[in-house]
């Protein structure tokens, strides 16, 4: 086991460094959000951080990235790598903006996740750490983890993941997605748009099938208030009753795909 592990996450507009430290029982793990300066991109923020020398301890052995970024699921029996970057450029057009692709291998949901960062902030990223360090989606733990959580019990299930002023919308039927898109959802309002046309579009059952929301929810309470206005079975996730006892869980402000990666891994 990597005695100390970096996982660096970047967000629409954020950005942190958690260090997990397998010989600390004191601190095992460092969670630093970085202050994000607007008005200069994400590379070179994440250029300053770097000379800061505040954010990578030196006895790092290990760095992951984490990605918070558009994604195109593609299933695994059809999935090329020589033709991801067409694929991806068919759904997502690239414009004048140089990118990297990235893909995530989901075995269990027989699907690949397609992902892209910007050239410059890949350069700035492979520059400091040449070839040792691996990528992975925020949502690939995400995923995961609600995945396994479907088997519970006997109902179908919709998840809805807020982040970064986004909202994931998922289900899946078995092993593999059953629908899953992504929304801007600014305000709780758009929230409960988007879930409940989610929901009806499925043709879920109001009486028998569940709801469940979870992340940086926008006016929490409200929104599963009206939820439960219309469906009888919608749920709050919270990261401490979903991982019991995890370190993770206590760290203010980690977002729960973080979390969920560090306790449960990718």
């Amino acid at each position: 086991m990597d005695a100390k592990k970096t996982i660096i996450r970047i967000g629409r507009n954020t950005l942190s460094f958690t260090t997990l430290d397998a010989t600390s029982t004191e601190h095992p793990i460092l969670y630093r959000p970085y202050v994000v300066k607007g008005g200069i991109s994400m590379s070179a923020n994440l250029r300053e951080a770097f000379k800061s020398g505040n954010c990578i301890d030196a006895e790092t052995t290990k760095v992951q990235v984490m990605v918070e970024t558009p994604s195109l699921l593609v299933p695994i029996e059809q999935f090329d790598e020589a033709d991801m970057e067409e694929l991806f450029s068919y759904s997502y057009p690239a414009g004048q903006e140089k990118r990297v692709i990235y893909y995530d291998v989901l075995p269990d949901l027989k699907a690949v996740c397609l992902y892209a960062i910007n050239k410059n902030l890949d350069t700035v990223i492979r520059d400091r750490f040449d070839n040792g360090v691996t990528f992975v989606h925020s949502m690939t733990p995400v995923w995961r983890q609600l995945h396994q959580r479907s088997f519970t019990g006997h109902r179908n299930k919709l998840y809805g993941y807020y982040h970064g002023k986004q909202l994931e919308v998922f289900s899946f039927q078995q092993n593999r997605f059953k629908f899953c898109n992504s929304f801007d959802a600014a305000h709780a309002h758009d929230a409960l748009y988007y879930l409940l046309y989610v929901w009806k579009q499925l043709r879920l059952q109001s009486e028998h099938d569940e709801l469940h929301i979870l992340g940086n929810i926008p006016e929490q309470e409200w929104l599963l208030q009206e939820l439960k206005r219309f469906l009888q079975n919608a749920y709050l996730i919270n990261a401490q009753a979903e991982f019991q006892d995890a370190p993770a869980t206590k760290i203010k402000g980690m977002p729960y795909d973080l979390i969920t990666l560090i306790t449960r891994g990718r």
